[in-house]
């Protein structure tokens, strides 16, 4: 059996989303993204107090990158992964881990907007430079969706796959601080994804970490 240990609106949102278009029978356990992740219990599945954990058959795992590569690998390598051998194998590797770059940045926006109560507390340098950051990374994937290649409907040419996933969830935490307007294949791309099933189910069912749909880059205009 597998569990996946779940914060709403956080990077095991991913792992979510991929074990529902995996079709395979897991359990999840939702937390509120406060001290419960520092539990003696939680530090024992996740020794860095992060979500995702995973159990599979008596072992856990943690960080988003691992976890992907290992379901992809046991459940679906020809299908939402790319064994090695493949054409794709290689871009595969470095979107599905791309994902973990922007959503650092992601991380550090969220910190300002949201975890920091007070204004006096935020930095308007640390937004500026993190919202550019991931304009930067906007920047990657919309050159990658633009490459003049027929049939460019996902980030691999062989179809859609774990990295779009990966990819695909990032950018939904990061839309809250960066809009997608000025990059036009990747709103195209993140609507035809973000259209099936699989990310429909891993959207919250209730209370997430973000309030609004959008942070406004205050104090920044």
């Amino acid at each position: 059996m597998i569990t996946l240990h779940h914060c709403p609106q956080t990077r095991s949102m991913r792992t979510l989303w991929l074990l529902n278009e995996l079709e395979v029978p897991f359990q999840l356990r939702s937390y509120p993204f406060d001290r419960t992740l520092r539990s003696p219990e939680f530090l024992s599945l996740s020794p860095a107090g992060r979500v995702p954990a995973l159990e599979i058959e008596g072992e856990r795992m943690f960080e988003t990158g691992a976890i992907t590569e290992y379901l992809c690998e046991r459940f679906s390598p020809d299908g939402l992964g790319r064994g090695p051998g493949t054409p794709d194998r290689m871009t595969w590797l470095v979107w599905v881990h791309f994902a973990e770059t922007l959503s650092q940045h992601t991380a550090a926006l969220t910190q300002q907007h949201v975890a920091l109560f007070e204004d006096h507390m935020r930095s308007p340098i640390v937004m500026k430079l993190e919202a550019a950051r991931v304009r930067k990374c906007f920047d990657a994937i919309e050159a990658r969706l633009s490459t003049p290649i027929e049939n460019r409907d996902h980030l691999l040419t062989s179809g859609f796959s774990a990295a779009d996933i990966s990819v695909g969830q990032a950018v939904y935490m990061a839309q809250h601080f960066v809009a997608l307007q000025d990059h036009p294949a990747l709103a195209d791309w993140y609507a035809r994804i973000t259209a099936r099933a699989g990310f429909e189910a891993a959207l919250p069912r209730g209370d997430g970490i973000y309030a609004q749909d959008f942070y406004p880059p205050w104090p920044l205009e």
